[in-house]
Order: C-alpha cells, then structure tokens, then sequence
C-alpha cells in the first residue's frame, strides 16, 4: 500500500484511496479537451482492432446483463416514458 506521508508514518493509505488521490492530482493537472483527445485514440485504435461482431458480442452481453439487473419492469417503465416524450401521441399516460 502507498504511504501518506501527510499523517503519521505508521498509517497507510487503501489502494481505493490512493487511486483516488492521483486521479484528481491528474485531473487537476489535464484539461477537459485532453481526456477527450485521449478518449477518441483509444475508440479509434480499438475499432481498427476489432470487428463488427466483437461489438455485437459486448453489445450482447451488456444487454443481457442490464436485463438480468433490471428485469422486465424496468423496460415497461422507461418505454412508457419514451412514448410520452416521443411526442407522436400514440402513449398519452
């Protein structure tokens, strides 16, 4: 574990905490453009690295897991909500 040199010798911090503490040392350092600069290269390297059906695949499993969390319920809810604020009117609830 890192050491906090802050507070007592004896002390040391939980990786949670000190992953934490150099994230927003390195937020502060980069600005929001930079992430976003960074972001996009990662999306490009990893979409000349993969094919159409690695993304079926995880688009697969990620909505057999929602699914698996949420459950039925949670559909019927968020698509009454859809078709209120669809704006067609065919869902006036």
């Amino acid at each position: 574990m890192a050491k906090n040199n802050n507070q007592n010798k004896n002390q040391t911090m939980t990786t949670e905490e000190a992953g934490r503490k150099g994230g927003e040392k390195v937020s502060r350092k980069y600005d929001q453009e930079h992430f976003e600069n960074i972001g996009q290269k990662g999306g490009e390297t990893t979409a000349q690295e993969h094919d159409q059906e690695f993304y079926e695949e995880i688009g697969q499993k990620g909505g057999e897991t929602t699914s698996n969390k949420y459950g039925e319920e949670h559909y019927e809810k968020i698509g009454k909500k859809g078709g209120r604020n669809s704006g067609n009117g065919s869902n006036n609830n």
